[in-house]
C-alpha cells in the first residue's frame, strides 16, 4: 500500500486563464521517473476551470482517456465529430488510438471541476472511439478492456463499505469525503474490541490516492458521505 496525499500532488495549469491543476502522478514539466505510472494508470489530473475557461484544440494518441465530471459541465468535441455536454456523474472514454484532436472547455456559468485519468493501452495504433455513459450507477463497473482495467465509481453513505477488488493493481482516488481503507478482518476485530480503540488502516480525504499491489481482504469505510474512484488493473 503506498499512500499519496493531495497535497503531494504537482501544480500545473494555467491560473491566470482560469485553469487550475493537481497532476498525481509525473506530467509535463514536473518531471519524476519514479513516479510515471502504475499499472496502467499514467496521468489522474484534477482540472479546474472557471467559467469561459478551456484547453484549446489539442492532440492525443495511444491513451484511453477517462473523464469524470465533479461539478459543473464539460463542453468537450473531437476531431471525429464528437460533440456532448458532460454532466456530473457521467463517465466519458476518448480512445485516442492512432490519433485524435479535442477541445476540453467550460462554457457554462459555474466553476467545472473533473478528474481525467489517462491509462496505457495494451497495444498500439487502431481507430479513435469516443463513449459516454450518463449518470452511472454507483457501483457499476465501467470496463476497459484496451488497457486491462475496470473503473468503479461509489458514492458511499457515512459507515457504508465497499470491498476492495482483488487485482494484480488497485489504485483509489477519492474525490470527496473521507473514508478509512484498511483490513476487513482488522476492522471487524476493532469492531469487536473495546468503545473508543482507535481505528486501524488508512484514512484518506479528497485529493488522496492508494495504490495498491495484489491486495487481499481490504474494503473501504466511509467517515462522512464519500465518491470514490477505483481501478481494477491486471496487466500481463
Amino acid at each position: 500500500m503506498n499512500v499519496r496525499r493531495a497535497a503531494e500532488r504537482y501544480p500545473g495549469g494555467d491560473p491566470a486563464a482560469g485553469i487550475e491543476s493537481r497532476h498525481a502522478f509525473s506530467f509535463g514539466p514536473h518531471y519524476d521517473p519514479d513516479n510515471l505510472r502504475f499499472g496502467s494508470v499514467i496521468a489522474c489530473n484534477e482540472e479546474r476551470l472557471a467559467p469561459g475557461a478551456g484547453f484549446d484544440e489539442h492532440p492525443h494518441s495511444h491513451t484511453e482517456i477517462i473523464t469524470w465530471v465533479v461539478e459543473g459541465e464539460l463542453t468537450h468535441s473531437d476531431s471525429q465529430g464528437h460533440a456532448s455536454l458532460v454532466r456530473a456523474g457521467d463517465v466519458q472514454h476518448l480512445s485516442s488510438a492512432s490519433g485524435v484532436r479535442h477541445v476540453e472547455r467550460n462554457d457554462g456559468t459555474d466553476p467545472l471541476v473533473f478528474v481525467q485519468m489517462w491509462l496505457a493501452p495494451l497495444a498500439p495504433a487502431g481507430e479513435p472511439r469516443y463513449e459516454i455513459v450518463r449518470g452511472i450507477a454507483d457501483s457499476t463497473p465501467y470496463a476497459v478492456p484496451e488497457a486491462a482495467a475496470t473503473l468503479h465509481v461509489r458514492r458511499l453513505a457515512p459507515a457504508e463499505r465497499a470491498v476492495v477488488p482483488d487485482a494484480a493493481y488497485v489504485y483509489v482516488h477519492v474525490v470527496r469525503g473521507e473514508l478509512r481503507l484498511s483490513s476487513s478482518v482488522a476492522e471487524g476485530t476493532a469492531s469487536a474490541g473495546r468503545p473508543g480503540a482507535p481505528e486501524s488502516g488508512e484514512l484518506l480525504g479528497p485529493g488522496d490516492a492508494a495504490r495498491l499491489t495484489e491486495p487481499e481482504g481490504l474494503e473501504l469505510r466511509a467517515a462522512t458521505p464519500a465518491d470514490v474512484l477505483v481501478w481494477e488493473m491486471n496487466r500481463p
